[in-house]
């Protein structure tokens, strides 16, 4: 009788068994079923873009390695026929030695427009006296510079050869730190058409370009970017252009190196600044019409200036807005409008930050006393 009872026991805890693992398999069988139904019905699950239409970031997320391999692999497919590479020849200089060679210089650029507009670096075209571009099939083509501004890095070229692709161009204003991004480009010249990927590592950075003023509000990326990528996309994995790539910083001045750390202009802010070059063939930016040099501590107290931070006036041009202003040669303008100038605002940052026509008050320090001025800022490609 004992036994009967033990075997009875254990032929019910075995169906019980199957029963779960049938549950089990049925139940894992309706989840797969209804994400694999959730996909088909809504592709776009696996692309976490920004939509320009849109002021509320997508909030989809990428759902594993494989599917993150297929969006970047459909973006560049998207992008990369629009992507050029821009070869630059910079005329000889007379030297103690004699006249030097030509030189040439390389970089990136990509189609905004079917009618062969380029957008590209500044830097990448800066003193050039003519330029070609290679596409993609390595068809190359001659280019002309339409219009550049250095302030921001941008630059336009036009080419009346065809026009393989032109890319699409994304909201930079709702990127997020982690998002994927994909950099496309020529680095060195020589290996056209590079993909590299990363994440953007944060945004509104602000770089010094030594030249008294700073880049602002770039993306950072740790997708690699080296020489040559400059002027290249920086792309989303919807296969939208969020950004210009244009620095990569390697070191400091204590000599630590560093690696992952590349820039791109926001798209927004290029799109902005292209806009002007394509139809006046340069950016209206205001204009004081003086020379100075940028006041810091340093400098203050090395030549006991008045003033910490500010922008210390060396030459005011006959009849500008700046004479008609009343500034001064040995002025120090420590402020603009509401903004004091300090370690991060600088005078052409502040200044840029105001249209031609504006009127704006000036905080000056002139022989050791602060006055205040009046100025109607005018039009000027240049500061």
């Amino acid at each position: 009788m004992l036994l009967k009872r033990i075997i009875y026991l254990l032929l019910v805890m075995v169906i019980a068994g199957v029963s779960a693992l049938t549950g089990a398999v049925a139940g894992g069988a309706v989840v797969y079923t209804t994400v694999s139904k959730k996909q088909a019905a809504n592709p776009s699950i696996l692309i976490p873009a920004s939509n320009p239409n849109n002021n509320t970031p997508a909030q989809t997320l990428v759902l594993n390695s494989t599917d993150v391999e297929t969006a970047v692999t459909k973006a560049v497919q998207k992008v990369g026929p629009a992507v050029v590479t821009i070869v630059g020849t910079i005329p000889g200089q007379m030297t103690f030695f004699g006249q030097t060679g030509d030189q040439t210089v390389s970089g990136s650029g990509f189609f905004i427009s079917d009618k062969g507009y380029i957008l590209t670096n500044n830097h990448v075209v800066e003193g050039t006296k003519e330029v070609n571009i290679i596409l993609s099939d390595g068809t190359q083509e001659k280019a002309t510079i339409v219009g550049t501004d250095p302030y921001s890095d941008i630059a336009i070229l036009k080419t009346e050869g065809k026009v393989p692709a032109v890319v699409a161009l994304g909201n930079s204003d709702l990127l997020n730190s982690g998002e994927s991004v994909i950099a496309i480009g020529s680095p060195l010249g020589d290996f056209k058409n590079t993909v590299t990927v990363g994440v953007v590592s944060a945004t509104g950075r602000s770089i010094d370009t030594g030249q008294g003023y700073q880049i602002e509000g770039l993306i950072q990326t740790d997708a690699a970017i080296n020489q040559g990528n400059s002027g290249g996309p920086l792309v989303n994995l919807a296969g939208e252009v969020i950004g210009v790539n244009n620095m990569i910083v390697r070191g400091s001045g204590t000599g630590a190196v560093a690696e992952g750390l590349g820039f791109a202009i926001p798209v927004n802010t290029a799109q902005a600044v292209a806009t002007q070059l394509v139809n006046h063939g340069y950016f209206s930016r205001p204009f004081m019409g003086i020379s100075y040099q940028a006041v810091s501590p340093n400098i203050a107290s090395a030549y006991n200036l008045s003033a910490q931070w500010g922008a210390y006036v060396t030459k005011v041009a006959s009849g500008s807005p700046a004479d008609k202003a009343g500034l001064q040669v040995d002025d120090i303008i420590i402020s603009l409008g509401d903004v004091k100038m300090d370690e991060t605002h600088n005078y052409l940052n502040v200044l840029y930050t105001y249209k031609p026509g504006d009127m704006v008050s000036l905080s000056v320090m002139r022989a050791g006393k602060e006055i205040t001025l009046q100025i109607t800022l005018g039009e000027s490609s240049h500061s």
